[in-house]
């Protein structure tokens, strides 16, 4: 099918008249009417009635104006991105992640980003959750990780993967323990606002269990040390592992009645434009997080 053709027959269609869509497209009307003819002729279809008023389409001109929008959109949008990919972007752009994150994907997420930006600056910033949420708002971030993030009006919230939340002790547990037993365990936490804790202690109030927290402390590394030494037992996400750099591996049981999932989002400002450099970063970033927590880590039997 003649796309110019094509594009003349839906001048005709919206303008309503055969002279106000010569007039638009800078042609004379007899030549126009030519082409709309030929178009019929190819398709084998009435499209149009000439009226006195002017013209409008049949049911088969009907039909073939949407595909013909359709078609026109998806050129326009063809040539949008050729035009996009002939720019190579450049700039910065800031993404921050919670400590743990940082820790297993950066050097990763980093190095990806410079094979396909070349010309462009990535800055990673690091905090808790909830700091990073702030600096998202307040546009100091273009791209965030996040645990466990409220919904926000300000903000869109993809959640990428999740994770079951499991017992880590030094000594020998049971495969399986219910959040009642872990309750009555003595445990090192992260001190409130600590997204982990909000999520574990969101699911205790409820049933009136009171977490035994003997030690808070934010750093994961020293967390796992206390678990090393056998100071107190802890609940982190079954990926947390990673992190265990003692001689003997810890001992973990899967929480359950209830099963406790956290949310691993990325989240992006409403009120930010999506630029080629946010969009592939935020593509880069789903991808690691799926390949790093997409998977939940085997619970060790004793």
């Amino acid at each position: 099918m003649d796309l110019r053709r094509l594009e003349y027959f839906v001048a005709v269609a919206e303008a309503g008249s055969f002279s106000k869509a010569a007039a638009v497209l800078v042609m004379s009307q007899p030549a126009l009417s030519q082409q709309v003819a030929a178009l019929e002729q190819e398709t084998g279809q009435r499209l149009l009635n000439r009226t006195g008023r002017g013209a409008e389409p049949t049911e088969a001109g009907l039909a073939l104006l949407a595909h013909a929008r359709a078609i026109f959109e998806l050129a326009e949008r063809a040539r949008a991105d050729m035009r996009e990919r002939q720019l190579i972007p450049s700039g910065r752009i800031t993404i921050g992640l919670p400590p743990r994150v940082a820790h297993a994907m950066t050097a990763d997420l980093v190095e990806r980003f410079r094979a396909e930006f070349p010309d462009a600056a990535i800055s990673v910033e690091e905090g808790l959750s909830i700091r990073l949420r702030e600096w998202l708002v307040a546009g100091r971030l273009d791209v965030a990780v996040l645990f466990d993030p409220p919904a926000s009006p300000l903000l869109s919230i993809e959640t990428v993967a999740r994770e079951s939340l499991v017992l880590m002790a030094s000594t020998p547990l049971p495969s399986r323990i219910r959040l009642a037993e872990v309750a009555a365990l003595p445990l090192v936490l992260p001190s409130k606002p600590n997204s982990l804790r909000q999520l574990l202690e969101s699911e205790a109030r409820p049933r009136g269990y009171l977490l035994k927290v003997v030690a808070e402390v934010d750093s994961i590394k020293t967390v796992l040390s206390l678990v090393a030494r056998g100071v107190a037992a802890t609940v982190l996400p079954a990926s947390a592992i990673r992190e265990w750099t003692h001689s003997t591996p810890p001992f973990m049981a899967a929480i359950h009645a209830p099963v406790i999932r956290n949310r691993l989002c990325i989240a992006v400002p409403k009120a930010r434009p999506a630029t080629r450099l946010s969009r592939s970063l935020v593509q880069l970033t789903r991808e690691l997080c799926v390949q790093y927590y997409g998977d939940a880590v085997r619970v060790r039997k004793p």
